[in-house]
């Protein structure tokens, strides 16, 4: 039972993991192609498809099909990205890289909050997360992951932390 309760523990470690993404990137311009696209004038947004590509300063996404909704300023609050499956990848803040995938991704820039449903996958260099649905917080970097009620389960895969090289023996003084 013990062995239960630790590993519980280092799940709760790991899935709350400040790994946030790199808070620089929200400075930086937002460039989005695509094949095709539709505007909605007066309403704010915009619906691209076919080889969608968002990129904003270390950030990429990529899918198949992007709904697009700006705010009264003009900036882009929120994108709605599926695909086969839809990607994103970022720096982080401590210098690994997040890549995460899933059928729907629903980047909130807003709200700060990045939800993949639908055979999702977020890895990054302390392990990988799948679940049907990973909610995945920009500012903190915390993943939550769960499936329906009583559905799909969640995978957690935790990589071994690198071992830190021992301090050099101090010299001895003579007696």
């Amino acid at each position: 039972m013990r062995n239960r309760a630790e590993l519980l523990a280092l799940v709760l470690l790991l899935t709350s993991l400040p790994a946030a993404a790199l808070k620089s990137d929200r400075d930086k311009p937002m460039d989005i192609r695509a094949d095709a696209s539709s505007a909605f004038t007066g309403e704010g947004k915009a619906t691209l498809t076919g080889n969608v590509v968002i990129t904003q300063g270390t950030l990429e996404v990529r899918a198949d099909r992007a709904d697009i909704s700006q705010s009264e300023s003009g900036e882009v609050s929120r994108a709605v990205l599926t695909g086969a499956p839809a990607t994103l990848a970022e720096d982080l803040d401590d210098g690994g890289r997040l890549d995460a995938r899933a059928a729907k991704i629903d980047y909130d820039m807003a709200g700060k909050l990045v939800v993949l449903t639908g055979d999702a996958v977020v890895a990054q260099p302390q392990g990988e997360l799948r679940g049907e649905r990973i909610t995945y917080n920009l500012e903190t970097g915390r993943l939550d992951a769960g499936g329906p009620e009583g559905g799909n389960r969640v995978f957690l895969r935790m990589n071994p932390q690198p071992k830190k090289p021992a301090a050099p023996a101090a010299d001895k003084p003579a007696d």
